[in-house]
């Protein structure tokens, strides 16, 4: 049952940070430090992929054969760089709500994490939306408003080698409002040692690159359906059949856009993953990455 996955992995926290049996810190400057660390990483990470198989409602739903040692070879070779983490998936797959559970995690435990979204890179269209007098209409006379070349691209880019290489930026705040009004450099974000990018956009071009671990959220289609007309209809307040007609576009846009990431993902991760179970792995990656003597 769910409860025995959540008291479980309680159980191992607990275990964990009681144990004696914990290594010396090592010294991060030196490179035989980072590579006990990347050890004793390896063998932890595996003891959580090997508890996650075996729950009713696993969050892992794959893992790159390589990436572990991708990884490792990353933090060995360049630690001073921040972590770049790019969370990607379909429209209503979760990523959102996932992130928001990740800020819960940061929030209890002060972790030096950043989160950016990048649906605050959309073009301002706020002019085709005057002319076309909807954002509805202008859909439906064929802008296409999830392709890559509805994105300010190039600004994201910039913002990320910034961020990555720990310079603040401010990136454009999109407006919800159905104006289609993008202000630019209106949000503060800081360079933390972890950045996690969420969102469609974060894989287009060349921005998939400067990822070390890449995620991609997946969901069956019935629940992204679902989700996607109850936010419509609450928090957008459009009809019902406008709302219905835009799930159809984006249906084809998420296929067409975003799926083939799924392949270049490192991680894949179930969007419909109980909040309370995931919040205890997050708090178990984060005991045994800050658990030494």
């Amino acid at each position: 049952m769910l409860e025995d996955d959540i008291n479980g992995i309680s159980h191992l926290i607990k275990k964990e940070l009681s144990s004696s049996d914990k290594i010396l810190k090592p010294d991060f400057n030196q490179k035989t430090g980072r590579e006990l660390l990347v050890f004793y990483l390896q063998s932890k990470f595996k003891q959580v992929l090997a508890y996650d198989a075996k729950a009713e409602e696993p969050i892992f739903i794959d893992v790159r054969y390589d990436f572990i040692q991708k990884f490792s070879r990353r933090l060995i070779q360049n630690p001073a760089k921040r972590i770049m983490i790019g969370i990607t998936g379909e429209s209503a797959s979760g990523k959102s709500t996932i992130c928001k559970e990740i800020q819960n995690v940061i929030t209890k435990f002060n972790m030096p994490v950043t989160i950016l979204t990048t649906d605050n890179y959309f073009n301002d269209i706020s002019e085709l939306i005057k002319e076309y007098g909807t954002f509805d209409n202008l859909r439906d006379n064929g802008y296409d408003v999830d392709s890559p070349n509805s994105f300010q691209l190039d600004v994201l880019k910039e913002d990320l080698d910034k961020i990555s290489n720990g310079e603040d930026i401010y990136s454009p705040e999109y407006l919800l409002n159905g104006t289609g009004v993008s202000v630019p450099k209106a949000k503060f974000v800081p360079s933390n040692k972890i950045i996690v990018v969420e969102g469609m956009a974060s894989m287009f071009g060349e921005n998939k690159d400067i990822f070390d671990i890449k995620v991609y959220v997946e969901t069956d289609i019935e629940l992204r359906k679902q989700r996607f007309l109850t936010r419509a209809y609450t928090e957008r307040n459009q009809d019902l059949e406008n709302a219905k007609k835009h799930w159809e576009y984006i249906l084809g846009a998420g296929e067409k856009y975003v799926k083939p990431y799924r392949n270049d993902a490192d991680i894949i991760i179930n969007g419909d993953t109980n909040l309370a179970y995931f919040s205890q792995i997050l708090e178990y990656i984060h005991t045994i990455t800050n658990n030494f003597t």
